[in-house]
């Protein structure tokens, strides 16, 4: 009978986990004028249709390896019962279902236009066709079979088989009954039927405690009270804005007793009150999309639409953002489009063919980070990250997103000899597809979630990466100052006597401070990798150090760009940053390291509260050099100024351990407050200054008709305020 009612080819090809279109054969179909009703139950040594609670249940035929076919007497919904090694239990088919993708989502997909990818893609928990359940969709176009697996169908592949989507590529089902914390990965069947290594879901909202890697059905809620952020978020945000980020690797920021992690919740309540107590405008994340290697830092993430698990649940995640706001703190993520890992479980050789990334490893690989390219000249996978951007943006409400390793995106030839690499169509070096994904990203960005704000970690001199897309640029709000950076540091970490022969390391990146809006970044990379911390790249003995350090970060907050510090150097933690444990809070026990904390909050307050400091950060009219050419006293003057209704700011930054009586030009007359100066005692300084402030008189210096004596306390930097 059951040989009659199911053609054995098919059904072997079932059993077998064969079968490109196994809603064709599974569940009710009608055949040869009967409505017959397939099911594959491994384990069911009997099978009984149920067609209602009146209706006597209609046994099965045992076609054999576990697969049934029973013929009906006419279409009706159903569930199942099956009966095996002493258990008798009851469910609804998977495969009595139908599709759940409409026809504008295929459409979207296809032509690569659905920018909430994650809407139709992954894991949902739905009510469809009123049962409860978790509905999987993938993209998987050069697939023979894409199957779900998890406990809850003992990992066989041949139990879930989904449905594909017409040329879309997308493989779908639903799944009745399986609720949010289950465990899963894609069994896939590439071409010619090779088996791959499980997958996990590309677009999964979460995932397994590392080392374990499957993906995790979760829902993402959570009400947000952060209505008043969001409404003046544009204000806090743009170029006339004072933005100080505070850098953080979430891992590492602080531990809980036991050397235990901190959860969302705890850094909501930690680490949020510390960065607004210190008075930072923003905290930025190192990537927490997850990732499987902790010394990777996330810079080598595997699912990017899932809030790491180390620290809670996507729901966590985000009421850790809502603290912040409701804090007055911006959440910036670090966002890493730029390569992934080759992983086993993760986007390589996805469906069996170089999907993701390129098959040419000139185009698809990079030899510095032994990770995967991304080939963004596929549309696909271009939707697929300019998605993932929104992604974070609308559903967590973060602030921005800072793009690391731009410059490997931007040029086919980074770190790349001759040879090595393939020439764009018009024989050069630029990567158009990554710069086309760049701007369509900045585009969504800023066109989708108004206020927020990218950044873009660039070291070369691309032009134009913070200008609009509209204008011939990349579109980012922002850019990190690696030149500047790069320069000031070299400088501070030579011994003063020879700062003298490098004294335009300090005054370089003002010739071309206003080619793009800038931040200032001194970030994770200037500590790791046997770099030492800040504290050990200064010069002199231990009180020396200190007072280079405190001397810098007065140089860098009055310098025309945005501030970033990375976690523990605001504290000048003595030793270099090591990811697997907290930072060295013991330290502030110490009245120096405590010193150097105050003045960053000083800076922080100082220059949220003037507007001479901040409005004009990325114009040239903010900035005016009184002296940059004065190498033999190491001495640094300058003005900043906002709107003409803002007190101007002068600053001097004496660069030696000597302490001068200095005469400054001034740009107007009159008193002159001192508004914060790095050797105050309760910095560890000495209080040498000009506690009453100074009077400019009408006596001609650098180039100006007024002037003043000022007292320059040794590797120190003062701020004057006009009136």
């Amino acid at each position: 009978m059951a040989d009659t009612l199911i053609d054995d080819s098919a059904a072997w090809a079932i059993v077998e986990g064969r079968h490109g279109d196994p809603f064709s054969v599974l569940g009710l179909h009608q055949r040869g004028g009967s409505w017959v009703v397939t099911a594959f139950v491994p384990g069911a040594e009997k099978l009984w249709v149920l067609t209602g609670k009146a209706a006597k249940p209609h046994e099965a035929q045992h076609w054999g390896q576990g697969l049934f076919v029973c013929a009906l007497p006419r279409k009706a919904d159903y569930r199942l019962r099956a009966e095996g090694h002493g258990t008798t239990w009851e469910f609804d088919d998977p495969f009595a279902f139908g599709p759940v993708l409409g026809e504008l989502d295929e459409y979207l997909l296809g032509e690569g236009t659905l920018q909430r990818l994650w809407k139709v893609l992954g894991a949902h928990l739905i009510t469809h066709e009123g049962v409860e359940g978790t509905r999987f969709a993938v993209w998987a176009p050069n697939a023979e079979r894409v199957s779900v697996v998890g406990d809850f169908n003992i990992w066989d592949g041949r139990r879930h088989p989904m449905r594909r989507r017409g040329a879309t590529g997308v493989w779908e089902i639903f799944v009745p009954g399986l609720g949010e914390g289950a465990t899963y990965k894609y069994e896939i069947r590439g071409p010619g039927g090779m088996l791959l290594p499980l997958k996990a879901d590309p677009v999964g909202f979460g995932s397994e405690h590392p080392p374990a890697n499957a993906s995790v059905v979760r829902r993402i809620a959570g009400r947000f009270h952060d209505e008043a952020w969001m409404a003046s978020r544009h204000k806090r945000q743009n170029v006339d804005a004072p933005i100080s980020v505070y850098e953080v690797h979430l891992g590492s920021w602080r531990r809980a007793p036991g050397d235990r992690m901190l959860s969302y919740h705890e850094l909501a309540d930690q680490l949020v009150t510390y960065a607004a107590e210190m008075g930072f405008t923003h905290i930025e994340l190192l990537p927490v999309s997850e990732f499987p290697f902790d010394g990777s830092w996330g810079y080598q993430p595997v699912g990017l639409f899932a809030p790491t698990i180390r620290h809670g649940t996507p729901e966590e995640f985000r009421a850790f953002v809502d603290a912040a706001h409701r804090k007055g703190l911006g959440i910036l993520l670090d966002w890493v489009p730029g390569h992934f890992p080759t992983d086993a479980h993760g986007l390589g050789h996805f469906d069996g063919t170089a999907l993701y990334e390129h098959q040419d490893p000139r185009e698809g690989f990079h030899q510095d980070w032994n990770t995967l390219i991304y080939n963004y000249g596929r549309t696909e996978v271009q939707n697929f990250l300019v998605s993932n951007a929104l992604y974070w943006l609308e559903e967590y409400h973060v602030d921005g997103l800072r793009v690391d390793a731009v410059a490997s995106m931007l040029y086919r030839d980074y770190s790349r000899k001759s040879g090595e690499w393939i020439p764009n169509r018009d024989g050069g070096r630029e990567n158009y597809e990554a710069i086309a994904m760049l701007q369509r990203m900045n585009i969504v960005a800023y066109g989708e979630s108004p206020g927020v704000m990218t950044v873009a970690e660039e070291s070369t001199a691309f032009p134009g990466v913070s200008r609009p897309v509209n204008h011939g640029g990349l579109g980012f709000g922002f850019k990190w100052n690696m030149g500047w950076m790069n320069d000031t540091l070299s400088y501070m970490q030579k011994d003063p006597i020879y700062r003298r022969h490098h004294h335009h390391q300090m005054t370089f990146g003002l010739h071309y401070a206003w080619s793009e809006n800038y931040i200032l970044p001194i970030s994770h990379d200037e500590v790791v990798h046997g770099k030492g911390s800040m504290l050990g790249k200064m010069p002199g003995d231990g009180e020396q150090k200190f007072a280079n350090l405190r001397a810098y970060y007065g140089f860098m907050w009055a310098h025309p760009g945005k501030k970033l510090l990375f976690m523990g150097q605001e504290f000048a933690q003595g030793a270099e940053w090591n990811h697997n444990q907290s930072l060295d809070w013991h330290q502030l026990e110490v009245p120096a390291h405590a010193g150097v904390k105050a003045l960053v909050s000083d800076l922080n307050r100082v220059y949220r509260d003037t507007p001479a400091l901040y409005r004009n950060d990325c114009r040239a009219e903010g900035f005016e050099w009184i002296e940059s050419n004065d190498a033999d006293a190491s001495v640094y003057a300058w003005v900043r100024k906002g709107t003409v209704d803002d007190p101007m700011v002068v600053a001097i930054v004496n660069m030696t351990p000597v302490e001068r009586r200095y005469r400054v030009g001034l740009p107007a007359l009159g008193h002159w407050s001192e508004l914060l100066n790095t050797d105050a005692e309760v910095y560890g300084g000495h209080n040498r200054g000009n506690l009453g402030g100074v009077t400019a008189e009408e006596v001609p210096w650098h180039g100006r008709p007024h002037s003043a004596l000022v007292t320059l306390p040794p590797l120190s930097a003062v701020y004057l305020k006009q009136g």
